[in-house]
């Protein structure tokens, strides 16, 4: 599933090339077609993201709401738009680019009421400026459940997913078990800091890089990670395989229907 700076990415993209003018909006598929014909020729006004939900602004007619679950995708091209091909949820089409949606988890038009419902039932964002990290401490340092699963709790905080969860805790030599009680307010606030950090990156590169310059695999004499998701982690899908740092295997387990790694000699129990 995409993280919160995938969205980002796509909200600023999707701001850029669509708002401040009308757009062609349809649903070859036909499940969103009503929503649609509303839309089709009205200004797209705006775009924002928050956590992992992406949202289409159009002023009063309301707001498309997008989350892209597990399988979800935008493919983006300048015009002419081509015939659709597969299952398009909603196509969007603008001045000079044209996006097809296909195989979201939500797509769905909401009005201002509705939005600021969703909104409330997330946690802060690291990537938005008017997030309020005291709220996810607040929920956190009440908890006995594991700072692992927490962090990966849209509702305690929005946007961090698998593989931010599983980094930062390796960052700042967090157990992943430790109750969210027994964890420092101190230690939260680094963790806050190096998430807006990490994620900001993530943002501006379209990747999730984790790993100090000291340990890159031109400083270690290793070859680059392949993986999909891109970058330089620590733990992150490296199970069995030496850490970076002090070349304990990494471990792996299973944690709320999420895979979890963590290395057990720098994240001490």
């Amino acid at each position: 599933m995409p993280e919160g700076h995938t969205l980002h990415r796509l909200a600023r993209l999707h701001k850029r090339r669509y708002s401040g003018a009308p757009v062609e909006v349809s649903s070859p598929q036909g499940r969103f077609a009503d929503e649609a014909a509303r839309l089709d020729g009205q200004v797209f006004t705006s775009a924002e993201a928050y956590g992992k939900h992406l949202l289409h602004h159009y002023g009063p007619l309301g707001t498309v709401h997008v989350h892209l679950g597990l399988y979800g995708t935008f493919n983006e091209l300048p015009l002419p738009a081509a015939e659709p091909v597969g299952q398009v949820r909603m196509r969007l089409v603008g001045r000079t680019h044209w996006a097809d949606l296909r195989g979201p988890t939500r797509c769905e038009l909401l009005d201002a009421a509705q939005v600021d419902a969703l909104k409330a039932r997330l946690g802060p964002d690291p990537l938005r400026r008017d997030a309020k990290p005291d709220l996810a401490w607040e929920r956190i340092s009440r908890s006995r459940t594991s700072v692992a699963a927490l962090l990966m709790d849209q509702a305690v905080l929005a946007g961090v997913g698998n593989v931010y969860r599983a980094e930062v805790l390796f960052r700042h030599g967090v157990a992943p078990m430790v109750p969210g009680r027994s964890l420092d307010r101190g230690l939260w606030e680094e963790m806050w800091a190096d998430l807006v950090t990490l994620m900001r990156h993530g943002v501006r590169v379209g990747r999730i890089d984790t790993v100090a310059p000291e340990h890159m695999p031109a400083a270690q004499g290793r070859a680059p990670r392949e993986d999909r998701h891109g970058g330089e982690v620590y733990v992150y899908r490296r199970a069995g395989m030496p850490c970076l740092v002090c070349g304990t295997p990494v471990a792996h387990q299973e944690l709320v229907g999420r895979n979890l790694y963590w290395c057990p000699s720098c994240q001490p129990a």
